[in-house]
């Protein structure tokens, strides 16, 4: 009787295979913090993808070729420093399943960190070129936004995990 009270609970979570049991993976990781999902899986996640999308979407406009040619010049994430937001955004990604503490936080505040460092340049850079010519000559394109608010969401994810991983 004793050995099948002991095998239920092996019984439920053996049961529980692909996203049933991937779901109650990330429930068991909310309430302790340990396991193959933490709480800042989730963060990581949806900051990973966003720095991923981000490298494939245009990251400046370029208005002063509407005259010449028709239509704006478009900077392509890949054509610059989205190359860079894409790599560390695969980092940031593989970090939502990494279980240790310091190494999620790294995986974290490192891609974040680095990428807000690039948005900022590269917003300065926009201004600094719209400065020089006709204002609204530079525009930030959708790449850029989207780059910049993954890497908030992986800073805001790594200040959550140092301040409310539990203790071991």
């Amino acid at each position: 009787m004793s050995t099948t009270t002991a095998s239920a609970p092996q019984q439920k979570h053996a049961e529980q295979k692909g996203l049933a049991g991937v779901f109650t993976r990330f429930r068991e990781g909310r309430k302790h913090g340990w396991g193959i999902f933490h709480l800042g899986s989730w963060p990581m996640m949806i900051g990973g993808m966003a720095m991923i999308i981000s490298a494939f979407l245009p990251w400046i406009y370029v208005t002063l070729t509407q005259e010449l040619i028709g239509e704006s010049f478009v900077l392509r994430g890949t054509d610059g420093p989205g190359v860079l937001t894409l790599s560390v955004g695969c980092l940031a990604f593989a970090g939502a399943f990494v279980p240790r503490r310091r190494l999620a936080i790294a995986h974290a505040g490192i891609p974040g960190a680095l990428v807000a460092g690039i948005c900022l340049l590269q917003s300065y850079n926009l201004l600094v070129a719209n400065m020089d010519t006709q204002w609204g000559s530079f525009l930030p394109g959708m790449g850029l936004v989207l780059a910049a608010g993954g890497a908030v969401i992986l800073l805001r994810a790594a200040w959550t995990m140092y301040r409310g991983w539990p203790a071991p």
